[in-house]
């Protein structure tokens, strides 16, 4: 077998610790204030304003450049995929590589294609995460410009219209998201070319600093506070519209 015991736990591991941490912050960002949880109320907020202005340049702008990102990151994607491949052709040389590393995990040239094949796959999936979420918000886009002004920001109909639009838009975000955590969990994978002890370390780093930055961080922190903020301000200029 190409795959000593040590290997085989290691990748799993990697898996669990992928698939494990993904389905973890999905459940709990759904009762735990996190970045995600919180960001959803912000675009709801922003899109509920967005309603009420008759000109709207600076939310296209605003769009444009979430959109960049991801293009950027997109294409990104397309050239380390055109490393990988590359790679291929190079087995002996990157057996010779990594064999004059001191410490290293001497493996077979079909051990070295199996994490070259896992890498690919990964950054496969990270590109179609990237370009879905290109055009999810080029349909959060499309419904910014088809949507009617209204002033008052009273109109029911309206008002649940800019909060679907605000749904688009964070599942744009979430899919970002997920070609993000590919590019991490990538970054772990790599360390299996050195030695599987350090793919099995390298997971669980990657989970403790996701979790840390998305549930934990100082940026969650003020983005939750920031959001608390907003929903009080909402509610009174909503009384105060009430009593005229």
């Amino acid at each position: 077998m190409p795959l000593s015991i040590i290997d085989v736990f290691a990748l799993f591991t990697f898996i669990l610790s992928w698939f494990g941490y993904s389905w973890f912050a999905r459940r709990k960002a759904k009762s735990t204030d996190c970045l995600a949880r919180s960001l959803h109320q912000h675009r709801i907020h922003w899109m509920h304003e967005a309603i009420t202005k008759e000109m709207r340049v600076g939310e296209a702008s605003l769009l444009s450049n979430l959109e960049r990102n991801i293009t950027f990151f997109a294409s990104s994607t397309l050239l380390v995929l055109a490393g990988l491949l590359t790679l291929f052709a190079k087995i002996e040389t990157l057996d010779m590589v990594i064999s004059s590393m001191p410490y290293a995990d001497h493996t077979s040239p079909l051990m070295i294609q199996l994490k070259l094949s896992l890498l690919t796959f990964i950054f496969v999936l990270s590109f179609f995460q990237f370009t879905w979420s290109m055009r999810q918000y080029g349909f959060v886009n499309v419904m910014m410009g088809a949507a009617p002004i209204d002033v008052s920001g009273q109109n029911e109909n309206l008002k649940s219209y800019a909060k679907q639009m605000a749904t688009v838009q964070d599942q744009a975000a979430h899919s970002y998201n997920y070609g993000l955590r590919s590019y991490y969990f990538a970054l772990a994978a790599m360390c299996w070319f050195f030695h599987p002890v350090l793919l099995i370390l390298m997971s669980v780093w990657v989970v403790y600093t996701l979790y840390t930055r998305e549930f934990n961080s100082k940026a969650v922190k003020a983005i939750t506070e920031g959001q608390r903020l907003l929903k009080i301000e909402r509610d009174t200029r909503m009384q105060n519209k009430a009593k005229r």
